[in-house]
């Protein structure tokens, strides 16, 4: 299964005040696969993800869900077809973990309707998917940084949404869980074809589970594509001004990139 709902950036400028972040971007995303958003810090990629969902808008150009502008369309229509997890969501004091993730089925309520079994049924398998059923009656303010980080993807995933943007969806959490976050969110994919769109910070995590890299640098985009063709030693040293070597991941068969500093680089022993 594919979600058909296209979702691109035509002439794209964004900025803060006085300041442009990004500048005449344009970029469509592939529907129905993995995407990930990558590039040095500052250089726009979160800027990019909350333009996309509608949080800030354009200074020039406009971003397009199926031939809408998505800052012209209705807050709740929105919200059913393309779901947000920002950087640093704050929860509201108190609130326990079951309410929370409750609050992802507000986009499917009508005026005055009512609670439906198909919300609990969605709040259930979003809780069980992120293996935070337990935590259900705990206030969101006692968990770690870990738990809490999980338990806003099951909110993400309660809304069921076709388009799902993530803003580093790992932060907080240790290797284990991070591969366990990422598997998650390959699984959406693959079994409800929905579009993921994620910005994350390590490379290799990207190019392992994104089906399409989208590089940024300077507020422009410096390449996209398979990982294959946009991770490579000249696209590193461009956007993040590093050294690396580019191999075959072990494990994945995608590039794996070893980055070289100053230190621990193998001396070969001259020949006898």
């Amino acid at each position: 299964m594919t979600t058909s709902h296209s979702l691109a950036a035509e002439r794209l400028t964004l900025g803060y005040g006085d300041h442009a972040v990004i500048e005449s971007l344009d970029l469509a995303v592939p529907p129905g696969e993995v995407t990930a958003i990558v590039g040095a810090n500052a250089c726009g990629k979160s800027t990019l993800l909350r333009s996309l969902s509608r949080l800030l808008a354009p200074r020039a150009g406009r971003v397009v869900l199926d031939g809408k502008e998505v800052h012209r369309m209705p807050a709740k229509e929105l919200a059913r077809t393309l779901g947000l997890l920002p950087q640093a969501p704050v929860a509201p004091e108190g609130i326990t973990v079951l309410d929370l993730v409750c609050r992802g089925r507000h986009p499917h309520q009508g005026f005055l309707s009512r609670w439906k079994a198909e919300d609990d049924t969605a709040v259930a398998a979003a809780l069980e998917a992120t293996r935070t059923t337990d935590l259900a009656d705990r206030s969101v303010d006692e968990l770690s940084g870990g738990q809490r980080q999980r338990v806003w993807i099951a909110m993400a995933l309660a809304q069921q949404t076709d388009l799902l943007l993530l803003d580093e969806p790992t932060t907080f959490l240790d290797a284990s869980h991070q591969i366990d976050v990422l598997d998650l969110l390959t699984d959406l994919n693959r079994t409800r074809g929905t579009t993921i769109v994620m910005v994350l910070h390590d490379l290799n995590l990207a190019a392992r589970y994104a089906d399409h890299l989208i590089a940024l640098a300077d507020g422009r985009l410096h390449s996209c594509g398979a990982p294959a063709t946009v991770l490579t030693e000249e696209c590193v040293r461009t956007v993040f001004d590093l050294d690396s070597r580019i191999i075959e991941d072990p494990v994945s068969g995608r590039p794996l990139m070893l980055p070289i500093g100053r230190h621990h680089v193998r001396v070969e022993e001259p020949a006898p």
